[in-house]
């Protein structure tokens, strides 16, 4: 037998009682941000393979903060031209890197450079003397 529902059902005694989340924090805000700027901050930074730097100390040449400064710029102006490989003369260096890694692929001078394959674009960047 079937039987036939009628009238609105009467509410029910229980009551159910909905508790938020809780949420905890592990870290205070303020160094929330400061790890959000350090990551950013790393992000525009150029690194160097261990095959580049190598090749950097086989011929007795360091790059300070400005040269380093100046890779960052180029490296920045070839993303945002969509670079995906690219060779950077720097002074007397010729740099190959990856663009979308900011990584320094190689390192050589530029008078032992004769033939550059498998890149999309090159710049040149003059060191500020």
């Amino acid at each position: 037998m079937i039987d036939k529902l009628t009238g609105p059902k009467e509410p029910s005694s229980h009551s159910f009682k909905l508790n938020p989340p809780s949420v905890s924090v592990d870290r205070q805000f303020g160094s929330f941000i400061e790890d959000a700027l350090k990551n950013v901050d790393s992000e525009h930074k150029v690194t160097f393979s261990n095959h580049a730097q190598k090749r950097l100390d086989q011929h007795g040449i360091s790059l300070d903060k400005k040269d380093l400064s100046n890779l960052e710029e180029a490296v920045q102006t070839l993303a945002e031209k969509g670079s995906k490989q690219s060779l950077i003369l720097y002074d007397d260096l010729a740099l190959i890197a990856s663009i979308k890694n900011r990584k320094v692929i190689t390192a050589l001078k530029s008078d032992e450079m004769h033939e550059v394959t498998n890149i999309d674009s090159a710049i040149q960047v003059k060191r500020d003397v």
